[in-house]
C-alpha cells in the first residue's frame, strides 16, 4: 500500500465551523466512532509510523454476544525491540484466532438482520493468511467503507507526524480501548439490547450487521 501524506482539504469533522482532516491509527474493526469521523470528512490519514502499542485498537475490537461485550484480540509476533513501528508488525502464526474469532462472530451476529448478506464478505479475510496486522487491518476497513459506501479519500503517513499541521483533527491517542470516549453514537438496533440495553461505540460490524445499509444514518 502506498505510503503518502497527503495535501489534505479542510472538511468539516466533529467540530462545527473548524474544519479539520482526521489523524487516525490502524485499526482491527475499529469502534463506530472512528468511522463517524471518516464519514463526515473528505480526507483522512493514517498513521502507520508510529510505536505499535499494546492493548490498542490496533489488535483488538469489541463486539457484543449473548453474555455481555467480547473483546477479540489478533496474536501478534513479538517485536524485535521495545519500539516497533505498526507497519512492521507482524501476525502471530501460533493459535487459530482466525477461526476463533470468525465463531465469536458468527455466535454474536448470525441472527441480526444483516448478517446472511455480509457474511461472504468477510469470511474469506479469515480464511487466508495476511503477514502484516496493518494490512489485516486496511482490507477490513476499506470493506467496511465499500459496504457502507464511505468514500473519503485514506493516504497512510510518510514518517510519524510528531507535531501535525492545523487542519488536522488528532484522534491517535483519543480511540483507545483504555480511554473513556465522549463519542455518543445514536442509538440503534442491536439483538441483545433487551438483556443488556444499547451498548456504545462498539466495533463497526455491530452498528453494520444489524442496520445493514441504514448503517450511514447513525455516524
Amino acid at each position: 500500500m502506498e505510503e503518502v501524506v497527503p495535501k489534505c482539504k479542510n472538511t468539516g469533522v466533529s467540530t462545527p465551523g473548524n474544519p479539520v482532516t482526521p489523524l487516525l491509527t490502524s485499526c482491527y474493526l475499529a469502534p463506530v466512532e472512528y468511522y463517524s469521523a471518516l464519514f463526515r470528512a473528505e480526507n483522512a490519514l493514517i498513521e502507520i509510523h508510529g510505536n505499535y502499542a499494546k492493548q490498542s485498537y490496533s489488535n483488538r475490537c469489541r463486539i457484543a454476544g449473548a453474555t455481555g461485550i467480547l473483546a477479540l484480540s489478533i496474536p501478534v509476533e513479538k517485536p524485535s525491540s521495545l519500539k516497533c513501528k505498526m507497519k512492521d508488525i507482524r501476525i502471530a502464526e501460533h493459535g487459530n484466532w482466525q477461526h476463533l474469532h470468525w465463531n465469536a462472530i458468527l455466535s454474536a451476529y448470525g441472527s441480526t438482520p444483516y448478517f446472511q448478506y455480509y457474511e461472504d464478505d468477510f469470511r474469506p479475510l479469515y480464511e487466508k493468511k495476511t503477514v502484516f496486522l496493518h494490512d489485516f487491518n486496511e482490507q477490513l476497513r476499506m470493506l467496511v467503507c465499500r459496504l457502507i459506501g464511505i468514500e473519503t479519500e485514506v493516504s497512510y503517513t510518510g514518517s510519524y507526524l510528531q507535531k501535525p499541521a492545523a487542519h488536522f483533527f488528532d484522534l491517535r491517542e483519543s480511540i483507545h480501548p483504555k480511554r473513556i470516549s465522549n463519542y455518543q453514537s445514536t442509538p440503534y438496533y442491536q439483538v441483545f439490547a433487551n438483556e443488556q440495553g444499547f451498548v456504545n461505540n462498539l466495533s463497526i460490524i455491530d452498528l453494520l450487521f444489524n442496520m445493514g445499509n441504514e448503517s450511514r444514518l447513525y455516524l
